[in-house]
């Protein structure tokens, strides 16, 4: 890609690191400039166009050299307001798992696959976080929906993707798998 005003190197960094990287990184760019953001997360595919999107900014493209991801994003001319957190109902693993036991619950997983084959809470479906606008319907508009990654970030967004479609049934679960003590199926 041409025009790089500037390269960030996230590689070795896991979710939520590349999210948080990036976004310091976008704020040192002035609108219209592009930053080159180097991965090796895979979760990094769903998750910075994700940012993007809800950042105001312009996702423009990903490049694989192997193991190495290269995400291009153009900085918007305005930044959008960070959303309030107060607006997302989280609970933590621990209440999750107390709901969980009492009976059925619905439960997404917005990990990637290939993560989500390693290891999910017992019951979870799996819908990639750069899958959820497209497959909203799979996720009921009734009762409560509890949503899970791996630290809490992605289950966010996805809440923040699926709340633009009118969702307010969706409960954040964090920090999620990556400090979960339950029951794991694969």
């Amino acid at each position: 890609m041409e025009n790089v005003a500037k390269t960030l190197d996230a590689k070795g960094l896991a979710c939520p690191m590349p999210v948080v990287r990036t976004k310091k990184a976008i704020e040192e760019l002035s609108a219209g400039e592009i930053l080159e953001v180097v991965v090796t997360d895979r979760g990094s595919i769903a998750d910075i166009p994700v940012w993007a999107k809800n950042t105001g900014h312009e996702y423009l493209e990903l490049v694989k050299e192997g193991d190495v991801l290269k995400h291009y994003v153009r900085k918007g001319g305005e930044q959008a307001p960070d959303k309030e957190e107060s607006k997302l109902k989280t609970i933590t693993n621990e209440e999750y798992l107390e709901i969980a036991d009492k009976g059925p619950v619905t439960l997404i997983d917005v990990r990637e696959p290939d993560e989500f084959a390693a290891g999910h809470a017992p019951g979870a479906k799996n819908i990639p976080l750069g899958q959820v606008e497209q497959r909203a319907d799979e996720i009921p508009a009734e009762g409560d929906v509890y949503i899970m990654c791996r630290s809490g970030g992605r289950a966010g967004m996805a809440c923040d993707t699926l709340g633009t479609l009118g969702r307010k049934n969706l409960i954040r679960v964090a920090p999620g798998m990556g400090d979960w003590d339950g029951p794991v199926e694969s």
